[in-house]
């Protein structure tokens, strides 16, 4: 193991950087598993991400508790059980890195399997489930300036 030169402790090879916001270690949010079905599809109805192997849902829960909760699925159609559990043990490694730093408290995020999540390199992965994370982290506001849908009205019912 390598180890750091400021303080002589072995240093994971997997280690993350420091936390986003200026959090300590002992500042991260605490963290949950969603395990019911109601759970997963109030986080479909949240935002979504798509990044190279992964797509991954937040929904903010609004409660004021600031513990994140974090749920992983894998459909049928990426593979086998060997397959999808491989994914799953992947995506539940890489959350256990990154959520506690890129997560924003209060949420639910629900981390999907995409096809060729359990082949994909791990330094590749870590950084989709990072770049997925830090985009549902920073707020979406839609330009003032921006022109009204650019699509034709169109008429429904009539047949030309």
């Amino acid at each position: 193991m390598a180890r750091t030169p400021v303080d002589g402790l072995p240093l994971h090879r997997f280690a993350v950087p420091l936390p986003r916001w200026g959090r300590t270690m002992d500042q991260v949010p605490a963290i949950q598993r969603l395990k019911s079905r109601p759970q997963f599809l109030a986080a479909a109805k949240g935002v979504s991400q798509a990044r190279g192997a992964v797509v991954v849902q937040r929904l903010d829960r609004g409660d004021g508790d600031p513990v994140i909760r974090v749920g992983f699925t894998a459909t049928r159609k990426i593979g086998g059980a060997v397959i999808r559990n491989r994914a799953k043990r992947r995506l539940r490694e890489a959350a256990r890195a990154l959520v506690p730093l890129h997560g924003v408290p209060g949420s639910d995020y629900v981390l999907i399997a995409r096809m060729g999540t359990a082949d994909r390199p791990w330094e590749r992965l870590l950084d989709d489930v990072k770049s997925a994370l830090t985009r549902l982290a920073t707020p979406r506001t839609a330009p003032e300036d921006a022109p009204p849908s650019s699509r034709p009205p169109t008429s429904a019912g009539q047949d030309s």
